[in-house]
């Protein structure tokens, strides 16, 4: 198996496609809107990939957060708020904020397994500052990192229900950068201790079955290179220091903080210890690369690939999706907030 999840050019797949991914065998894929039409159309869609590899238990993962980041979007799908919106309600009301984050990623869920989808690379866990760029903005839940760890848990919670895995990103903290990874590499220049706060909410749910690394420079853990490839913050920081002993996957290897080949730094990444690669945007050409120069999934990989696909297991006895959302919008209209 290819350490890899690749995407797909759009909304069927082609016969390249086809006989590739039946050939490297990747751990998995990533959806965007560019695939997502409509309802029939994605289910058929993720069918298509599990006919390919001839299971049903199949990592198909997707960014659906709301607000600005959705790849199902209304109508066609339902509409969710960002993470903003629990961060206000939470400062009046935490125990409304959380069954609201719980029950909106509850339906949510409902969802995304209804299109074959299994993983959602939800919730960030970036703690906000002042300083932070706007790639994570209106995204976090919050500037305390408790209260960021609280809502992601409720998160996380919510899209089991609905048996969908959910993701810890983008560790260690994506919280300092001033600049966007997917422009340009972020550096992030503070002492050791005062990074304490950064991993806190990662610290606080180092149980989850799944994390993203962050293409960030910490020059107090590694002064050369981003975690995404640095052995040490993989090692000592997530792996030690946060706790976290699930399916680590590196954040997409195609944004601009990396430099290199694609392939290489695929290679790059998973020698520095990350289980698996995110590869997104569907250019066969490098994909093929990754295949070529990756090795295969290792043993603890695999074992941590089937431990949290394991937790996307859909329940026997499934919420219902309306009522969900309408106890999320009365919690939210409550104190004056909105979906």
């Amino acid at each position: 198996m290819t350490p890899a999840i690749f995407g797909i050019d759009g909304a069927t797949l082609n016969d390249d496609e086809r006989d590739f991914f039946r050939d490297a065998d990747p751990a998995g894929y990533i959806l965007f809107a560019r695939n997502c039409v409509d309802k029939e159309q994605l289910r058929q869609l993720t069918d298509s990939l599990r006919e390919i590899h001839g299971r049903d238990r199949l990592l198909v993962s997707i960014d659906q957060e709301g607000g600005r980041v959705v790849r199902m979007k209304p109508p066609e799908w339902s509409s969710f708020p960002a993470g903003e919106v629990f961060d206000r309600l939470y400062r009046t009301a935490p125990a409304s904020a959380i069954e609201a984050a719980r029950v909106n990623a509850y339906a949510m869920g409902l969802e995304l397994a209804e299109a074959g989808i299994t993983v959602d690379y939800h919730a960030p866990f970036d703690v906000r500052r002042p300083e932070t760029d706007d790639a994570i903005g209106d995204r976090a839940l919050g500037s305390d990192p408790m209260q960021v760890a609280a809502l992601g848990r409720a998160v996380l919670d919510g899209l089991a229900r609905a048996g969908v895995a959910g993701c810890l990103k983008h560790m260690p903290g994506h919280g300092r950068a001033t600049a966007d990874s997917h422009k340009e590499l972020p550096v992030v220049d503070v002492p050791e201790e005062g990074l304490e706060i950064d991993i806190a909410p990662f610290q606080a749910l180092a149980d989850a079955p799944i994390g993203m690394s962050a293409h960030i420079r910490f020059t107090a853990w590694d002064a050369e290179n981003p975690a995404t490839l640095s052995e040490f913050v993989i090692r000592e920081i997530i792996r030690g220091r946060i706790g976290f002993d699930g399916l680590l996957l590196s954040d997409d290897i195609d944004m601009r903080a990396l430099t290199g080949s694609v392939p290489e730094r695929a290679y790059q990444a998973i020698a520095a210890g990350c289980d698996i690669v995110l590869n997104c945007w569907a250019r066969l050409d490098d994909m093929v690369g990754i295949a070529e120069r990756l090795p295969e999934l290792s043993a603890k990989g695999f074992e941590r690939l089937d431990r949290a696909l394991s937790c996307a297991e859909v329940s026997e006895d499934p919420g219902d999706k309306q009522t969900l959302l309408a106890k999320r919008d009365s919690l939210l209209t409550m104190v004056g907030e909105a979906a």
